[in-house]
């Protein structure tokens, strides 16, 4: 069965947002980082406007990049799991950055959340430093009036909600089970270690 946009919306919570055309733009799909072909896959959950996924992202993931991750031992994925409309229209900018550059958008969407993600118009504060990040107005605009890419965000969060029972944000799939909530680096290698044994 097809879900249409609205039935999308009203399923993840995710107040509906009025405007725009559609519009093409990078397509939207996991992310990953690491060998493709590593022993274990760890996927996240995250929606830009959760300072639990901020901190994970800029205080943990660093240090499981280092020793899971560029080591070849870990394949890293990344979803989106919009947990508002503000946080949506941020995950759809992430992905009009292209896939070169995606995890640069995050990374600076994720450090600077505590600003824009409180300001007056979280919108306009996220059109500046898309700008910032090298995408033009007319680049800007047609990504956020592009229904298609936030049609396709709001199914990976109503796919995690459906296939893996996931509430909260961050979210993570290792080995088969879903353990919510950020970890530091060696709460996570208690739960890796074992399975590179």
């Amino acid at each position: 069965m097809r879900l249409d946009r609205r039935s999308l919306l009203v399923a993840t919570g995710v107040a509906f947002l009025a405007g725009g055309r559609t519009s093409s733009a990078a397509p939207v799909a996991e992310r990953t980082l690491g060998d493709p072909s590593a022993k274990v896959t760890v996927v996240e959950w995250f929606s830009m406007t959760c300072p639990h996924c901020a901190a994970f992202h800029l205080q943990t993931l660093p240090e499981l990049k280092k020793r899971y991750v560029d080591t070849g031992k870990v394949r890293f994925v990344v979803r989106d799991f919009p947990t508002d409309a503000v946080a949506l229209k941020a995950h759809v900018l992430a992905h009009c950055a292209g896939p070169d550059r995606y995890f640069a958008f995050v990374d600076a969407l994720l450090q600077s959340q505590s600003r824009w993600a409180s300001a007056k118009d979280p919108i306009a504060a996220l059109k500046q430093i898309a700008k910032l990040g090298g995408l033009s107005d007319a680049q800007i605009d047609a990504c956020l009036a592009d229904r298609a890419m936030e049609d396709e965000v709001l199914k990976m969060r109503l796919d995690a909600q459906q296939k893996y029972d996931v509430r909260s944000t961050p979210s993570f799939l290792v080995n088969g089970k879903v353990h919510a909530g950020n970890r530091s680096p060696d709460e996570f290698a208690k739960l890796l270690d074992p399975l590179l044994r």
